[in-house]
């Protein structure tokens, strides 16, 4: 496509199903998070079949299997474990249980898909490395910023083809609303990791992906709780200055203060600037002007550009994810790259300054 022609930015849809009904089967355990309803869609839509679902509370399990009828509840995770046809287990477990459901679904010979974070300890991230070379298991995670999210997947695609050169910084805003009635683990830092562990490492792994950075030195690291005293290891600010391997900088901000007047639960950001032109995403919303996802924001020498990218990429990760399992290759994400965006998240967040 020329940039002549004015067909060079047109969004490039590459999600597709990419398997065969019962081609590949997948099982939950552990729906903790709301992420799990959107880690089952994303696989389901590219082709997979989700067979079984077990959580401690029937009350969850009864909600997955009326939004997910083909999944049949279990009588415990060892019943899904002991199913040669299972080829994947999802988890939304609290996030300090989530390491330990991927060590025994990859001892049972099964790729694991984590919610980010998929853990909150360094000793639970060595244990992961280990357990996957020892298997040969996959553990992935959602990313879900980037990954389910089509402005991220177009501004991955605008990256590629050069549209703004080489990328030399990212700056990322995570704001969110707390809402009402979060479980007591969401208060708990020993349960959620912290705020740069949890929705940091959404950030870093952003970072790493469009600047294409393979490691990177955590510059400096804050974390406040500026309104919440009544949790005391409750965390609802914090903010990460990043220096990555080939020199790009990075800046990522998160909070838990999403007003009540806003449209949706957080006016996320990414700000990319390349030696060539920038890219703005305002991913849920376009405040005071549209409330809708997935608004893309190009300048560089051909002009300025918005482009509304909902309903036309898609979310390519789901059918690589399938394939990468079915094939044993690694087009989705690395694993390297997996394990860098959450051992970066951990390395900030215990390095980071407590500010009042």
């Amino acid at each position: 496509m020329s940039k002549e022609n004015g067909m060079y930015y047109m969004p490039e849809s590459r999600a597709k199903k990419v398997c065969s009904e019962g081609e590949f089967k997948f099982a939950a355990i552990g729906l903790d998070h709301g992420h799990i309803y959107g880690m089952t869609k994303g696989l389901i839509e590219a082709g997979a079949e989700v067979k079984w679902v077990y959580d401690k509370d029937p009350k969850k399990v009864e909600r997955f299997i009326k939004a997910f009828p083909t999944a049949k509840k279990a009588r415990d995770e060892d019943e899904i474990l002991m199913d040669n046809s299972v080829k994947l287990v999802a988890s939304a477990a609290i996030p300090s249980e989530r390491c330990a459901i991927g060590l025994k679904a990859m001892d049972a010979g099964k790729d694991y898909f984590a919610d980010k974070p998929p853990m909150t300890t360094r000793e639970q991230l060595e244990q992961a490395k280990d357990k996957v070379k020892k298997t040969k298991r996959k553990y992935a995670v959602y990313y879900g910023e980037r990954l389910h999210n089509e402005a991220s997947v177009y501004a991955g695609q605008l990256v590629e083809k050069g549209a703004i050169g080489r990328v030399i910084q990212v700056i990322g805003m995570g704001p969110h609303r707390e809402g009402k009635g979060r479980p007591d683990w969401f208060y708990e830092k020993d349960k959620f990791g912290g705020i740069l562990c949890d929705i940091g490492s959404h950030q870093i792994e952003q970072f790493l992906f469009f600047t294409g950075a393979k490691d990177a030195r955590v510059q400096s690291a804050k974390v406040a709780n500026y309104n919440h005293k009544q949790y005391p290891t409750f965390e609802d600010f914090g903010d990460v200055t990043l220096v990555g391997d080939n020199g790009a900088t990075g800046y990522f901000r998160l909070d838990w203060f999403t007003p009540d007047g806003l449209g949706t639960w957080g006016d996320g950001r990414l700000f990319i600037l390349g030696t060539e032109g920038y890219i703005e995403l305002r991913k849920y919303i376009d405040v005071a002007r549209e409330n809708a996802p997935d608004h893309v924001y190009l300048v560089n020498k051909d002009g300025e550009f918005l482009i509304d990218v909902k309903g036309k990429v898609g979310f390519p990760f789901f059918g690589e994810l399938i394939l990468d399992s079915i094939n044993r290759t690694e087009n989705a994400m690395t694993q390297e790259h997996i394990f860098k965006a959450i051992e970066l998240a951990l390395e900030a967040q215990t390095n980071a300054i407590k500010v009042e």
